[in-house]
């Protein structure tokens, strides 16, 4: 029975129109690149101390020697060596006497030199209310998972086009909203929506290029269409070091969203949900105009009613035997640790030394290579061997920074960025391969289950990152640079360590049933042909051996390739 992709192979797998569908599809990667990581800068907290009462003009600069005087007789010294000045106290003196009684403070004077103004210089959100920033980061990663499954939900039911229009108009109100909020809690509420609606749209992209492309190049564009996402991460970091305040950088990352209305013209509606909905005349006008716009032809004696479909299991099928639950649990605390160290990793690093911009910059920089190293190991030393190389790289270099920060202290903080660059480079190695990995792990009949399980688990795990930063924060000194680190250190080494323990998928049939999924992995079955025995077979990507070695595979394989990118950041 012909599939979908038979038309698609037929009528241009990548051809121009798809080419220039594709491109259009890669801007959103940019602008997620923003927001998912716009919150460090939003939500920076500067250096600080208590505001000397009765001083209308008192900053943090020090103006003169009777300001310098005066801040020495106002404000207790630091208990922590990182700061000068405590952070939250300031002497008061009773009457006429000279006894200075310690007390907080209600007002505050910040240092201006990367920011002149975050919603924690606005809000006065340190000490006491320092925990609201943090507060604000999850809410966003909240945002984010409820966005990926009601617009998800949404899109299967009226359709790509119409939700990604919704969620278009969505991020721009909201990101315009966000930048005029008067105070935090609409503010946290205006974040909630930006990131449902930005991590909604883009997981619809995601779908889309892949549902509009044939079977040999879906691969190459769900990976491809990721490539902006460092460059959105540099956009910010201008933005900041242009604008330098809070709302200015808001606007600066959601007007240019504007152009993502002009999509509902610009981009046809998915011949794959068309298909699944019984629109079989819309769908084959929009396949009959990709193969005009190809330059190639229309297969007439197609009926687009008679096409193969498949329907898929359900979750909790994932946790009927102890095999595949142990596997699934590995799996999902891979996703979880992956989020947070990569998230974690770029949000602690404002708390250590050097320059801001300099740092962020760097740790975007580092994604490109992982990119690029992790598609030729992945092609030549298989899934499971490189994915905890990643993995334990990442949580090695975040355990070293022990040394390099409570031994080296100050002097060795570029030995310190070096190592989480390192952390950061394995972290983004290693949600490029997880995705891969565990869909492959995951039998066909619950693979988009899994990775939608998945993907909920990674958002905990970003979520935990912005509190682990603050916990360090919290303690301030050399011990609040290092706590962070090591906790996402440990989990992550835990989370490489225990993928040893899962059988490999490279050059493998893939599992279909529940049943293949238990006996996956184990001593070699000849009747079963578990391992694809093909003198070519190094040269062809897993996906397309295990649609070589059977038809049922082969296409589930390329269904679920829409659903398992699209989760990724």
């Amino acid at each position: 029975m012909a599939t979908l992709d038979d038309i698609l192979k037929k009528i241009g797998e990548f051809g121009r129109y798809q080419v220039w569908l594709f491109v259009l599809l890669c801007l959103p990667s940019m602008s997620n690149g923003c927001y998912m990581m716009m919150m460090i800068l939003l939500a920076y907290t500067p250096k600080h101390r208590c505001k000397i009462p009765g001083y209308d003009n008192d900053t943090w600069t020090v103006q003169d020697g009777y300001h310098a005087n005066l801040i020495n007789s106002s404000i207790p010294a630091s208990d922590d060596s990182f700061y000068d000045y405590d952070r939250c106290h300031l002497y008061r003196y009773s009457g006429n006497t000279t006894d200075a009684i310690r007390t907080r403070c209600s007002a505050y004077v910040y240092d201006k030199e990367i920011f002149d103004e975050t919603i924690v210089t606005r809000g006065d959100l340190v000490c006491d209310q320092g925990m609201k920033p943090a507060h604000a980061q999850v809410v966003y990663y909240v945002g984010v998972m409820v966005g990926d499954l009601f617009f998800g939900q949404l899109s299967d039911s009226i359709g790509r086009s119409k939700t990604l229009l919704i969620t278009s108009v969505a991020l721009l109100l909201s990101s315009i909203g966000t930048a005029f909020a008067p105070e935090f809690y609409s503010f946290t509420v205006l974040q909630f929506i930006v990131g449902a609606s930005n991590h909604g749209m883009f997981v619809l992209v995601c779908v889309l290029c892949i549902e509009l492309v044939g079977p040999s190049r879906r691969m190459v564009a769900g990976v491809s269409i990721h490539v902006l996402f460092p460059f959105g991460l540099f956009w910010l970091a201008g933005a900041g070091y242009l604008f330098r305040t809070w709302w200015a950088i808001q606007l600066a990352v959601g007007v240019p969203c504007a152009v993502y209305i002009a999509y509902w013209w610009l981009m046809p509606e998915s011949p794959r949900w068309l298909i699944s909905q019984g629109k079989y005349g819309e769908a084959e006008q929009v396949l009959r105009n990709v193969a005009k716009r190809n330059g190639t032809q229309y297969p007439e004696k197609i009926d687009l009613s008679q096409l193969e479909q498949h329907t898929p299991g359900r979750i909790w099928q994932l946790f009927t035997n102890k095999t595949l639950a142990w596997r699934t649990m590995i799996i999902f605390l891979n996703w979880f640790s992956v989020a947070q160290i990569y998230f974690g990793v770029t949000i602690h690093m404002k708390n250590l030394g050097g320059n801001f911009y300099f740092k962020f910059v760097i740790l975007a920089l580092v994604e490109i290579p992982a990119v690029a190293i992790t598609v030729f190991m992945l092609t030549k030393l298989g899934r499971k061997k490189v994915h905890a190389f990643f993995m334990i790289l990442a949580g090695v270099s975040c355990l070293l920074t022990i040394f390099t920060v409570l031994l080296g202290g100050a002097s060795f903080e570029p030995v310190t960025l070096a190592l989480c660059c390192l952390g950061k480079l394995g972290a983004a190695a290693g949600f490029s391969i997880i995705y891969v990995y565990s869909s492959e792990l995951f039998p066909t009949v619950v693979r988009n289950g899994g990775m939608g399980a998945s993907s909920c688990v990674a958002r905990f795990g970003s979520m935990s990152a912005p509190y682990i930063s603050k916990i360090g924060d919290s303690v301030g000194s050399m011990y609040g640079q290092a706590i962070p680190l090591i906790v996402f250190g440990l989990i992550a080494l835990a989370a490489g360590t225990l993928t040893l323990l899962l059988p490999e998928t490279w050059n493998r049939r893939l599992p279909d049933t529940i049943q293949d999924g238990i006996h996956f992995g184990k001593a070699f079955d000849d009747n079963k042909k578990d391992y694809i025995e093909d003198d070519d077979s190094e040269n062809i990507p897993t996906h397309e051996l295990s649609s070589n070695d059977s038809n049922e595979t082969g296409s589930s394989e390329r269904e679920e390739l829409a659903e398992k990118k699209s989760l990724i950041i």
